[in-house]
């Protein structure tokens, strides 16, 4: 990695200082494509100028990309100018803003195949007896923490909320998520699980497959 490179990224991490610009990178993250401004504002429930003042400091910082189009679907004379739109640039922060656990999941992966080969059960079922059994490892390493600190050291970035739920912000396998959605929030739910029994927090919180815009597909509910 030339100085160039090493000089871009920090650069992003340090665009991802500030809260309502974390709250606009997982906006982005979890869009399908190109997001406005006034979509982010929305969204996020800011005045349209905060929002394009925070999406501006993302591109000018590399984080984001900058395009441009007419969402009216009008052209030519009085069709008006085009909106600005933002998404994700290529790569993602590799500094982990959020934080990403692409290793673990291939792990996970790469043992619930050999075990599929080895005794003829299904990858699925072989990938949630694996993913369980890795988060109720982590639980047990994190036993006299809380949950939300547990969580928060894989990279979930948990938001407690009303009656015990919490959020999950982040999803450390985001980009296999996209790729593999049904396969990876499957194993992402089990491991979330695993890791509340290893806690010793089964009978009193459950992990559920829930999405949610801008947030990872597990929610955590009292059980």
């Amino acid at each position: 990695m030339d100085a160039n490179d090493i000089g871009r990224r920090i650069a992003g991490i340090a665009a991802l200082d500030q809260p309502l610009r974390r709250a606009l990178y997982r906006l982005l993250a979890a869009a399908d494509g190109w997001t406005t401004r006034d979509e982010a504002a929305a969204a996020l429930d800011v005045p349209r100028s905060v929002a394009a003042f925070h999406l501006d400091k993302l591109a000018d910082a590399g984080v984001a990309e900058v395009g441009f189009e007419r969402t009216t679907g009008r052209t030519g004379p009085g069709a008006g100018r085009p909106s600005k739109l933002y998404r994700l640039a290529g790569d993602e922060v590799s500094a982990s803003v959020p934080e990403r656990h692409y290793e673990l999941a291939g792990s996970l992966l790469a043992t619930a195949v050999a075990e599929s080969t080895r005794t003829g059960t299904p990858v699925a079922v072989c990938l949630r007896t694996t993913a369980r059994a890795a988060g109720r490892q982590v639980g047990d390493e994190a036993s006299g923490t809380t949950v939300v600190d547990a969580l928060a050291r894989q990279g979930y970035e948990p938001e407690a909320g009303p009656c015990d739920e919490i959020a999950l912000a982040s999803c450390p396998f985001h980009r296999l998520a996209e790729q593999h959605r049904d396969l990876v929030c499957g194993m992402n739910v089990d491991f979330v699980d695993g890791l509340l029994d290893g806690l010793g927090e089964t009978g009193r919180l459950t992990a559920r497959f829930e999405p949610a815009a801008g947030h990872c597909c597990v929610r955590i509910a009292p059980s």
